[in-house]
């Protein structure tokens, strides 16, 4: 029998419930930081829900400065100017609060700041030598558990490219998801974040690397979406749906972070970095083409999606059976608003199809999708998603 060893990867604390966020303090202060760079976005800086944060930090005297430049798909430009600012300042540890975009933002300042060079220098699978500067990652969104992975997306706006850096050296020393901050997400981001995590959880269960410990918290975390997305949409101050969705990223960060993910990932990349597009959207169109394509080869993997989405499947093949976990999954993204596929998608032009797969193969995220394709074959995909 083959040897094989597998790493878990987490932060060494996650603080969770409504109003957790104050806890922090208790955390932070035996740690002895002096001056915090906080990374976020303008829209929580000018709705003054960083407020929430920056008091904490003003209770225990705790200094900082804030960088709000981050971008929804964050950039090497986007990170140079933070790392600029930390530097001024002086900062000794980062605290992202945001979704994904600050908390990947954040993740590359700290990184390059320990490590020194340029972000294009960890493009790929833990290519840095030590640990970046310590991070605490404050979550406002139920999507992306970038505040709690060792995978951090920052896109090279020379190349159009978004550069997918694996390395546990950029897992935070705190995650908080608090669901009181939720609320002021609207309803088109928590549905797009939604999905997204939903997609994390759904190639983390079929996955060439997914283990008892990712395939326990991939279901657990589709059941959750598949419950508790629509009523978080249609009612944002939902605080019980709230809550749940923040269970549901948690729980599908954990399995991704661990067991990967695959080609939807790797295709959602390039649409991204290429037209600058929500994260979440991408993920959600092509989820369930990809999942055609997937299906051919683990149909009893989507047939246990089904049932965890509430699905009869009694006495159905594993083939029929994954076909109703893929109506489930556009059933559900059409619900909530979703576009019905690329064709929707502000800048996408069906020529540019050749080169996105292209790239998408180069994408470290497909190399655990349940089966390799060919240049043609996502190609087809991506035409199967317009």
């Amino acid at each position: 029998m083959t040897k094989k060893s597998y790493g878990y990867f987490m932060p060494p604390v996650t603080i969770m419930g409504v109003e957790c966020l104050e806890d922090i303090a208790d955390y932070i202060k035996p740690m002895g930081f002096k001056k915090a760079l906080i990374v976020s976005d303008k829209v929580l800086v000018q709705i003054k829900l960083i407020k929430k944060l920056t008091d904490v930090l003003d209770k225990i005297n705790v200094g900082y400065a804030i960088f709000d430049g981050a971008q929804p798909n964050p950039t090497v430009g986007n990170v140079n100017d933070g790392l600029k600012i930390l530097e001024e300042n002086q900062c000794d540890f980062v605290v992202s609060f945001g979704g994904g975009s600050p908390h990947d933002c954040a993740k590359g300042i700290a990184l390059v700041a320990a490590n020194g060079g340029k972000i294009e220098d960890y493009e790929g699978l833990n290519k840095s030598a030590k640990p970046q500067l310590p991070l605490i990652a404050v979550n406002t969104t139920s999507g992306t558990a970038s505040q709690m992975t060792r995978f951090c997306i920052i896109t090279d706006e020379t190349r159009h490219v978004k550069m997918a850096i694996v390395d546990w050296h950029t897992t935070a020393v705190i995650a908080v998801d608090d669901a009181d901050l939720m609320v002021a997400m609207p309803p088109s981001l928590t549905a797009a974040t939604g999905m997204d995590a939903l997609t994390h959880a759904v190639e983390a269960y079929v996955s060439t690397i997914a283990t008892p410990v990712t395939d326990c918290a991939a279901l657990k975390a589709i059941e959750l979406v598949a419950g508790y997305l629509k009523k978080a949409v249609d009612n944002g101050n939902d605080m019980e749906a709230r809550e749940m969705m923040t269970y549901a990223e948690y729980l599908a960060g954990i399995a991704f972070n661990n067991a990967s993910l695959g080609y939807v990932h790797a295709m959602a990349h390039q649409l991204g970095g290429f037209y600058d597009l929500p994260h979440g959207v991408c993920n959600a169109v092509l989820l369930p083409c990809v999942s055609d394509y997937n299906a051919k080869v683990v149909p009893e993997r989507f047939a246990e999606i089904a049932k965890v989405m509430g699905k009869d499947v009694a006495g159905l093949s594993a083939e029929k059976a994954a076909a109703v976990a893929i109506a489930a999954i556009r059933e559900l993204s059409a619900s909530i608003g979703i576009p019905a596929g690329l064709k929707e998608l502000r800048g996408f032009k069906e020529s540019d199809i050749p080169t996105l797969a292209t790239n998408a193969l180069k994408d470290v995220c497909g190399l655990s999708n349940p089966k390799q394709a060919s240049q043609e074959e996502i190609e087809g995909i991506y035409k199967a998603a317009i």
